[in-house]
Parts: structure tokens; C-alpha cells; sequence
């Protein structure tokens, strides 16, 4: 699967981010995914979701299913939080209210009781008192179908993003009381290619609750959805897909109908949207960070550098892991390199090579091993997220008084279930000696606070500020003989190896690309606005913060290829440099490869050349060739233990496709998604 996977990916990746600021029609600009790994199958189980089963699913097509274990965990919950209500407990987006209304009693008693009496609620539908089971299954569906009018647009127009909510929501909802129709739906939209038309604002990162809302919709055949990629109303989408709407669907235990008890809660109070795309986000950066060690390799052999700042009696005496890691990997990559020998020297035996590069270059292994910490950092956290509930209230089987200190509390028994006549039905799922939903707290609570994630999205986009800061300077260097000891065009070398040759990179494009990314590179303002009558008064505001990093990410990709152009171009200068004087230089297996491969696409010398910018060209490679092709072992993060002899011969096949592959890229779906980043940064530099 790795193999076929490495082919494929990036032929059709979607580097987009969210719609933030731009009012245009996005029917046209829809970018569909492409499902590479429909025949794949995911089972998540609460706590196995990984940053590569989400892409996969979310990217690539991969089919998800929920383990028996986990939607058992979500019936226990659901069933605990019945026999709540039954119990007179109040319950917060339940049998009470939400915001400013917290305090309002929405009904009293049994959920489940088909009796009308004097204190029976209305039904929204009928306008007439109604029994507790009508009117919670009118106000639920009367709930998914007004989530077809919430948010703001623009319209998010990547599918992958929609996808990557719908499966972060799938894992984590095992967490939730919802209906198993409920549970069911979700995954069937995944599974048949159903995507809501999901609208990008409207979220103030306390929760997503306006995006998820428009998924309901779509489950209850309201609004509009693509099926295939292709836009048309809900229900229409629902039917050519054989599903049924959720009020269509038969009743299960305890479940007379869906969507019914909390299922809005249960669906939509999370920050999946956010978290979804800070999937996204840690998967391309790690592709984006392995092409920034492979370029650094390259150039340091176009340098003629000296690469004593990677050895490591220099790391050993600065014990920063990821540095150290990031300086081993660079010094494999280079292994072979003619970086090692004395090489030119002058007539009184002085090597040539100057004893240190400027900061820019020597520093990279610090700036690249520390943006890997950050990434690590993300990583870490959102996998935490990723795999546990941040939803309000927190419905708990299986706790009880003795199981916390706390818990015995008078304010906290007010808040216990007891348990009901329906424990048989769970099972499995508890907490500490006790199992099933027997009994449990269901507790209000700030778990919806995305901080932990947001600050690290905000740090990485930092780290990736501080390298572009070296990627954009690096370039430059090498018109400096100071540093190179030869000019491009020095007289000495053959005039005919030099006509026609491929460029560098463009100065005014490094000026440019930078101040692109410093813009990016603020932080969101601390935002609190007493909204909801002043009960709601934190906004985290992550939807902004993952759409910046995002956008950074693809800056990156662009700034990357000019530092590529400059890379390769002095690796030709080195070679004839090294044939003129009879000096024999190679320059390490994987950044061969790599300028070869790139030469491809991009020749040395050539008659004519496309009329397309060579930094365009640079861009799609890096794309559409991930830096594994040409050094395998950054299908993983850096390790200090790396040491891999690579040959040639194993990186040939990587070499003779990359033509192909870039071609494959250019005629895809890559530059529609840097234009939708663009339109977004509009938004995000006014913040």
C-alpha cells in the first residue's frame, strides 16, 4: 500500500485551507477528492485515530467503520443520559437549555413517555401539548433541518475538508449520547460519498457548531450536498446513494426515531472542524519539513560547504534532540558527498572551501530541527484530541461517588444517575471497577476549549516563519563569491556547459514570497466578545488559526522551490566545476537523486523552455514528489539513528517518474487550491 500510496500522493492533493474571506461563487471551484483508497477500510475505535488514517479517509477515500466496542461506549452514554431525565437531573443541551438559556426546563421526566398532561411540552411542528417522545423527536428534526441555514459563507469548496470534520466527528461521537441511527448516518455519508455543502464562517472556535449543523441537515435530506462531486439537493444526494433519511429510519431500542434526546448535541457541539484541518495540516507539513532537510542537503553540496555545524561532537555539545536528529539526517543525506574531501586547494595547499557558511545555511539544521519539535508538539496534542470527547456536558457511565473525592460531594450527587431498568442493555465501557451506564455523572464543562491545539498551531506557524527566514536568504548567498569561491559564470568554466542554463532563484520572488509569509506569520488577537448574553465570552478563533498555518505551509512549498532552482542549478556548477579540474565530486545518493529528478522537469540547458515561471515548475515537483522518493527514510520523522546506505540503484525508478508525476500534478487539481489559499489569505493578513 505504501508503495502505490507514494505514487499517487500529491498527484491530486489538496493543499486548501478554509473559505475565510472571499464572497464568490465556489459551484465551479468544488474540488472533489480522489479516492485512491476506496477499497480501504478504517475502524476506529475511540482511541485509534492517527493523523495517517484520517488523510486517508478524508483524502483518499478510505471507507470508515466504528468498532462494536465504541458504539456500544456512545448506547451507554445515550442510555445514561435517558434515565437522567428520568431521574430529574439537569441536564445541559438536554432537558435544559444551552448559552443564555441554560437555566430554562425544555421538558421534565421520562424521554421516552408517550403520555400528554397538563405540564406536557409543546411540539414545534403541531403547536399543540405533546408527549415527551413527539416533541423531542419534532424539535430534533425541526433542529437538523435549520442546520441547512447555519454558518456563513463562503462555501467550503475542498471536499477533503468536509471529510476531515465528518471522520474526526465519527471517533470522537463514540464519546456522545447519540442515537445509533445517528451514529450510523455519519458514516454512511463517508462511506457512499455524501458531502454537505458545509459553510467556512460562523464558527468563533468554541466549537464548531454551525459547520456540524450543516451535516445534519444533509442527514435529514435539508439543504444541499454533492454525491460524487457533483452538487444537488440533500434528499436527491441521499437517494442516489440508497440512504434513507434519518426521520425515515426505523426505530431502534430505546431510540424511537432519529434524530431524537440530544442527537444535535451529540453531533454538533465539538470542534471538529478546526481539528480536522489540523490533521490535514500536520500530514503536509511533515512532507513540506522532509523537503526542506533534502533542499538543505543540496545545498550544502552546492555550497562547497563546510559541514562541521552537523557533525556530531557539535550536536553532542547541544543536546536539542530534534536539532541533533535533524543534523543526522542532513549528514546521511550528504553521505559520499564530496563535502568530506579536501577537494580545491590552492598553490600553497590552502583548501578553497571557506571554514564556515553564512548564518543562514549553517543555522538551517537548528531552524529545521526546532519546526520539527513544534510539528512534533501538534502532533502529540491533536492525537490527544483527536481520540476523546469535547463535548458539554460530559455524560460519564460508570462513575460513581467513591470513584473521586469530589464525586461525594452534595453538589456533585445532584448531578449522579442512579440507574435505571434498561442496565442490561449496557454493556462494557466503564470507568475503574464499574462497567456499563448502570449509573455515571453527567457534568457541564469548558472540554470544548481548543487551546492546547490552537497555541501549538500558532507555534508551528511561528517555526515555519523562522525558517522561511533562511529558505529566502540561502539563495542569495550563493551570488556571493565570498561564500561560493566561484561565480556562476566564471570564465574558467566551458562556455558551452553554461549557454542555456536552467536559472536560480528569482530575487524579486524571494522578496515577495517572504513578506507573504510574515504576514501570515501574526498571531490571531486574543479574542473575548460577551456574546450570547454574556454567557459565551471566549472565542479561540481556530478555524483562523489552521488556515493561516495551512496557507504558510503551501507559502513554504513555493518559497522551497525557489531555494531548488538555486540548489540544482550550483549542483551542475559544482560538476563541471569538478570535471574542469579533474576533481572527481559526488554529491550523496538521495540529493542526486533528487537533481536528477528534478532535471527532468526543469533541464539544464535547453533550446527552449516552457513559457511557464520556473518556480512554478519548482512547486509542482516538490508536490508532486515527496522527499521519501529520493530519501526513503523520511516516510518518518527525523531520528539520530538513521545511517541508511541508499544506492542509486534504488532510487532510479523515483528518478525516471518524476517527470510524470509532476505532469500528472500540473494537469490535476494543485493550482485551483493555491488560488483558493490565496483568496483565503486575503481574510487572514486583515486579522
Amino acid at each position: 500500500m505504501r508503495s502505490r500510496r507514494m505514487a499517487a500522493i500529491f498527484a491530486a492533493i489538496v493543499v486548501g485551507g478554509v473559505v475565510l474571506g472571499f464572497q464568490t461563487a465556489v459551484a465551479d471551484a468544488y474540488t472533489p477528492i480522489s479516492p485512491i483508497d476506496a477499497n480501504q477500510r478504517v475502524v476506529l475505535n475511540g482511541h485509534n485515530l492517527t493523523i495517517d488514517k484520517l488523510v486517508a479517509i478524508a483524502r483518499y477515500g478510505a471507507k470508515v467503520d466504528l468498532s462494536r466496542a465504541a458504539r456500544q461506549r456512545s448506547l451507554n452514554a445515550y442510555y445514561l443520559l435517558l434515565e437522567g431525565s428520568r431521574e430529574g437531573i439537569p441536564i445541559y443541551f438536554f432537558n435544559r437549555g444551552t448559552g443564555a438559556g441554560r437555566q430554562n426546563v425544555i421538558f421534565t421526566g421520562d424521554p421516552l413517555s408517550t403520555d400528554v398532561t397538563s405540564t406536557s411540552p409543546t411540539c414545534p411542528q403541531t403547536g399543540q401539548p405533546c408527549s415527551n417522545r413527539d416533541f423531542l423527536l419534532q424539535r430534533q428534526l425541526t433542529t437538523f433541518q435549520g442546520g441547512a441555514r447555519g454558518g456563513e459563507g463562503p462555501e467550503v469548496n475542498d471536499e477533503e475538508i468536509v471529510r476531515a470534520m465528518m471522520a474526526e466527528r465519527v471517533n470522537t461521537m463514540s464519546y456522545e449520547a447519540a442515537t445509533p441511527q445517528v451514529t450510523q448516518m455519519l458514516i454512511d455519508l463517508l462511506n457512499k460519498d455524501v458531502t454537505p455543502v458545509v459553510e467556512s464562517r460562523g464558527s468563533p472556535g468554541e466549537g464548531d457548531l454551525p459547520q456540524m449543523g450543516n451535516v445534519e441537515a444533509t442527514m435529514v435530506g435539508a439543504g444541499e450536498a454533492y454525491y460524487h462531486g457533483v452538487r444537488m439537493p440533500a434528499l436527491e444526494a441521499l437517494s442516489r446513494a440508497g440512504l434513507r433519511p434519518l426521520q425515515d429510519q426505523p426505530a431502534q431500542f430505546e431510540a424511537p426515531g432519529a434524530p431524537f434526546a440530544a442527537d444535535d448535541a451529540a453531533v454538533t457541539s465539538t470542534n471538529a472542524f478546526t481539528m480536522g484541518q489540523a490533521a490535514l495540516l500536520v500530514y503536509d507539513a511533515q512532507r513540506m519539513l522532509n523537503w526542506q532537510d533534502l533542499i538543505y542537503a543540496m545545498e550544502l553540496d552546492g555550497m562547497n560547504s563546510s559541514v562541521t555545524p552537523i557533525a556530531a561532537p557539535v550536536q553532542g555539545n547541544r543536546p536539542f534532540s530534534w536539532i541533533n536528529a535533524d543534523a543526522a539526517r542532513v549528514l546521511d543525506m550528504i553521505a559520499g558527498s564530496y563535502l568530506f574531501n579536501i577537494d580545491q586547494t590552492s598553490s600553497t595547499g590552502v583548501p578553497f572551501r571557506i571554514i564556515q557558511d553564512p548564518e543562514s545555511l549553517r543555522a538551517l539544521s537548528q531552524r529545521n530541527g526546532s519546526a520539527w519539535e513544534a510539528w512534533d508538539q501538534l502532533k502529540h496534542d491533536l492525537l490527544i484530541e483527536l481520540n476523546s470527547s469535547d463535548h458539554n456536558p460530559a455524560v460519564t457511565p460508570g462513575w460513581s461517588p467513591s470513584s473521586a473525592p469530589e464525586l461525594s460531594t452534595p453538589w456533585f450527587l445532584q448531578y449522579y444517575v442512579k440507574g435505571g431498568p434498561d442496565d442490561s442493555a449496557c454493556v462494557g465501557g466503564g470507568v475503574g471497577p464499574a462497567t456499563g451506564c448502570m449509573h455515571g455523572y453527567i457534568l457541564s464543562n469548558a472540554n470544548w476549549d481548543p487551546m492546547p491545539i490552537d497555541n501549538e498551531i500558532e507555534a508551528l506557524t511561528n517555526a515555519f516563519a523562522n525558517i522561511a527566514v533562511n529558505d529566502d536568504m540561502v539563495p542569495l548567498r550563493f551570488e556571493n563569491t565570498f561564500f561560493t569561491v566561484i561565480a556562476a559564470n566564471d570564465p574558467s568554466l566551458p562556455a558551452a556547459q553554461l549557454t542555456n542554463s536552467a536559472p536560480g532563484a528569482g530575487d524579486y520572488t524571494l522578496a515577495d514570497l517572504l513578506a507573504e509569509i510574515q504576514n501570515l506569520q501574526n498571531p490571531v488577537p486574543a479574542q473575548g466578545n460577551s456574546i450570547v448574553s454574556t454567557v459565551e465570552d471566549l472565542q479561540a478563533e481556530g478555524r483562523i488559526k489552521v488556515a493561516k498555518a495551512r496557507l504558510i505551509v503551501d507559502d513554504l512549498y513555493w518559497l522551497l522551490g525557489q531555494d531548488l532552482l538555486t540548489a540544482t542549478k550550483w549542483l551542475n556548477i559544482r560538476q563541471i566545476q569538478g570535471q574542469t579540474l579533474n576533481l572527481p565530486r559526488s554529491f550523496g545518493a538521495s540529493p542526486t537523486a533528487a537533481w536528477e529528478a528534478f532535471r527532468t522537469v526543469v533541464p539544464w540547458q535547453a533550446a527552449t523552455r516552457p513559457d511557464v515561471p520556473p518556480g512554478t515548475l519548482a512547486y509542482d515537483f516538490l508536490l508532486a514528489n515527496p522527499a521519501s522518493l529520493f530519501y526513503p527514510p523520511a516516510a518518518s520523522p527525523p531520528s539520530a539513528s538513521e545511517n541508511v546506505t541508499i544506492s542509486m540503484a534504488r532510487l532510479s525508478g523515483a528518478i525516471r517518474a518524476a517527470e510524470a508525476r509532476t505532469a500528472r500534478f500540473r494537469n490535476g487539481r494543485a493550482h485551483a487550491q493555491h488560488t483558493y489559499l490565496v483568496l483565503q489569505a486575503q481574510f487572514a493578513r486583515k486579522h
